[in-house]
């Protein structure tokens, strides 16, 4: 394994992560890159490379879920060790769901990776907090998929798609761009008074 390191630290213990099922792509947050020992950016995860990290006793039953989340499009949850790039072994359990972007079917799984080689009530603090902020990432994006919804009259699923396209054209994470989606809407763009009208008549029930 080879790549950028950096030392292993306190704020590495939780991260999140993505999975989408059509395209074999995977997502980290800089806390898992850290890890897996890498500086965040350094390196894009792919199926190959997040194989190669799991301790050789553990890969056989790793790369087995993997192929059951992959051809039955369910979530991935486990426990096993990984090996990052300085060979240090990191005992983890990944906590998973399934999202489908709107569209009922699911397109992927995303959840966290817990490094709980450290103390338990560090770990369920963490936990806590970045859950919270997974809440709040999650809420932002079906702010921005919504508001696509209404001004270009498109499903959920096609919503979600454009706003998956954009963070791969920007190469910037897909929470990052509807932050930046729903406060420009909100700073600058204004609705005619008519639309506002007829959403007043929509809210009170009489459309």
């Amino acid at each position: 394994m080879t790549g950028d390191t950096t030392e292993h630290s306190q704020d590495s213990r939780v991260g999140s992560f993505r999975y989408l099922f059509a395209t074999d792509e995977w997502e980290w947050s800089d806390e898992v890159a850290r890890m897996h020992g890498y500086r965040p950016g350094s390196v894009k995860p792919t199926t190959e490379l997040i194989i190669s990290h799991k301790h050789p006793d553990d890969r056989g039953a790793f790369e087995y879920q993997l192929t059951r989340v992959h051809r039955e499009h369910t979530h991935l949850s486990s426990r096993h060790r990984i090996i990052d790039v300085q060979g240090r072994v990191h005992d983890v359990t990944v906590i998973g769901r399934t999202f489908d972007g709107g569209s009922g079917t699911p397109i992927g799984t995303e959840g966290y990776y817990v490094d709980v080689t450290v103390p338990d009530e560090t770990v369920r603090a963490e936990v806590a907090a970045h859950i919270e902020d997974f809440r709040q990432s999650h809420a932002t994006i079906e702010q921005a998929k919504g508001m696509l919804m209404v001004v270009y009259g498109v499903t959920a699923e096609h919503a979600f798609d454009v706003l998956r396209w954009r963070s791969q054209q920007e190469n910037i994470k897909l929470k990052d761009l509807c932050d930046a989606i729903v406060e420009s809407a909100i700073r600058n763009a204004q609705l005619p008074r008519e639309t506002r009208s007829e959403f007043d008549l929509i809210v009170l029930g009489r459309r």
